[in-house]
């Protein structure tokens, strides 16, 4: 299955990274726009199945930009991000359509249970999906992984590890992203943990002639299909 397309809209680094890397996990292909001019330049580009977006940003801010696409005919579920003492934008944003709100700070649970509600709602069975790199297939909605045919029993965190460097195949992950999204460690620090789950996973997949789960000293790491 096609997997959905979600343009996240924040103006805030640190939670566009979060609020991407969490959609990472979850199976689904994220964009990410700095603010609300940068997300019209990702819209005209390209059609997306949501958009999460952050009412205060500058320039163009989310009310303003939910406004513009809904003017121009474009109903593309809008999921708000807005901080606890803006009810009356959030009641604003609803009468110019959007289909949901998280207030600041969220958890990531609740912000994937909101997001995964919305889309069932709008495409139903469309948002199932499998991640697949060279043998491993990742089954997001029966949280099953496979290597070839062989199912391959995995721990809650070497599962969201390989999840996350399975979205991101071929391309190299950074150690402190890898920390972020899977321990929430928000800083770079001297832990071998990464090192320790890597280790995990290449003892359960390398192997029939794969070793696609590489090394990039001094930066991060990589799966790729192909050697």
């Amino acid at each position: 299955m096609k997997k959905a397309q979600i343009l996240v809209v924040d103006d805030e680094s640190g939670v566009r990274e979060l609020v991407g890397d969490v959609l990472g996990l979850e199976g689904y292909a994220v964009t990410i726009a700095v603010d609300g001019l940068d997300a019209l330049s990702q819209i005209r580009k390209q059609k997306f199945d949501l958009y999460v977006l952050d009412i205060n940003m500058p320039k163009i801010d989310g009310l303003v930009l939910l406004e513009k696409v809904r003017g121009a005919g474009d109903q593309t579920p809008a999921l708000l991000l807005s901080a606890r003492r803006e009810k009356d934008d959030i009641h604003q944003g609803f009468r110019v359509g959007a289909d949901d709100y998280v207030t600041k700070p969220f958890s990531i649970e609740e912000l994937a249970l909101r997001v995964e509600a919305i889309l069932r709602r709008t495409q139903g069975s469309q948002v199932t999906n499998i991640l697949r790199c060279g043998p491993i297939s990742i089954d997001i909605d029966q949280h099953l992984v496979k290597f070839e045919d062989e199912i391959i029993e995995l721990s809650p965190t070497e599962y969201n590890l390989l999840n996350f460097l399975v979205e991101r195949k071929n391309k190299v992950v950074r150690k402190d992203a890898l920390l972020n999204a899977v321990w929430g460690i928000d800083f770079e620090n001297n832990s071998t943990v990464v090192e320790t789950y890597i280790s995990y996973l290449r003892k359960k997949f390398h192997r029939g002639g794969f070793e696609g789960i590489k090394t990039v000293r001094g930066v991060g790491f990589q799966i790729v299909e192909r050697l």
